[in-house]
């Protein structure tokens, strides 16, 4: 029986969020299913996009924020 992948299963793929079972059945569907081929680039391709517009706070940013949360005084967790 062959099993039908969701957006949602090629996703958790490609965020490795899926076991080694469903790895395999995933690459096996991706190898044989042209729609799957061409949703995992499409979404492969996003990803590597939106991991390109990861920014980093500046020094100065990060600098306030900590002042900020040291001038509030609050009993630590210790």
């Amino acid at each position: 029986m062959t099993k039908t992948f969701t957006q949602d299963d090629v996703i958790r793929y490609i965020y490795c969020e899926t076991s080694e079972g469903e790895n395999k059945e995933i690459q096996k569907a991706i190898l044989c299913d042209s729609q799957l081929q061409e949703m995992y680039k499409e979404f492969t391709s996003t990803k590597a996009d939106l991991d390109k517009s990861m920014k980093d706070p500046s020094d100065t940013v990060t600098n306030s924020i900590l002042n900020y949360s040291k001038s509030l005084n609050l009993p630590s967790n210790k």
